[in-house]
């Protein structure tokens, strides 16, 4: 009895301390990896909802952009001046009555109850305004009606820092000098600002361009992803003539 004991031995402590060593080294390689999985999952996160909420606003104005000029009754002296809602002195202009790089006001008469009036504006959905706000990051919406007059300015956020929430954590837009629209005319060359507005009536498309960044940093790289999206929307309503 006393033999076999006298043969049985613990660890050492060497043993005992490399075999910490080892673990520690274990448990430091799996909280690197558990963390690094971590912030790449947060920065795929953010990089999908700034590419959903882009992708959404970038549809949105496209639907409605594309809708400009509808006039399915061609009613003379349709269209509104948006200032004041006062039958517009440009009616050439159409449904584009404003075409700069950061703001563009479209305009249609697509009451369908039960058919469409022959008055724009007498509903809402029939004047929107877009405009680029370079200073708080963001591009506004306005649906203007003009019924009685023309309604109080309700330009809200549409894609960017909602104004006066700011722990509402939402997307960036940071075009900066990038213009947001451009417009092409009928052979496909680009109608330079300057000429504006009085070559909105030879415009046939317009391009839109967003510089959207996430609102939080990137826990990889410690900047905030900065994405670019495009579209190309085709007024086909604006080239008719004969009203």
């Amino acid at each position: 009895m006393n033999a076999h004991l006298n043969h049985s031995r613990g660890f050492t402590v060497v043993e005992l301390v490399m075999a910490m060593a080892v673990g520690v080294v274990l448990l430091a390689a799996v909280s690197t990896a558990m963390v690094a999985g971590q912030r790449s999952s947060t920065g795929i996160e953010r990089k999908v909802t700034t590419n959903q909420d882009a992708r959404a606003a970038l549809e949105i104005m496209a639907s409605e952009i594309r809708m400009a000029s509808f006039n399915s009754l061609f009613t003379v002296n349709l269209w509104r001046d948006p200032a004041n809602c006062n039958v517009s002195g440009n009616q050439t202009w159409k449904g584009i009555q404003e075409a700069t790089a950061t703001a563009i006001t479209v305009e249609m008469d697509i009451e369908s109850s039960p058919n469409p009036s022959g008055v724009c504006g007498d509903t809402a959905g029939e004047i929107i305004r877009y405009e680029y706000d370079a200073a708080n990051l963001r591009l506004t919406r306005e649906s203007i009606t003009c019924t009685p007059g023309r309604s109080a300015a309700n330009a809200l956020s549409f894609l960017g820092p909602i104004a006066g929430q700011p722990d509402v954590r939402t997307v960036e837009v940071a075009n900066g000098a990038l213009p947001v629209f451009r417009y092409f005319d009928g052979r496909g060359l680009e109608i330079p600002v300057a000429t504006l507005p009085a070559a909105i009536p030879n415009i046939r498309r317009i391009e839109i361009a967003l510089l959207v960044r996430s609102a939080d940093a990137d826990p990889n790289t410690g900047q905030k992803r900065q994405m670019a999206y495009s579209t190309s929307v085709i007024p086909r309503n604006h080239g008719i003539t004969g009203f």
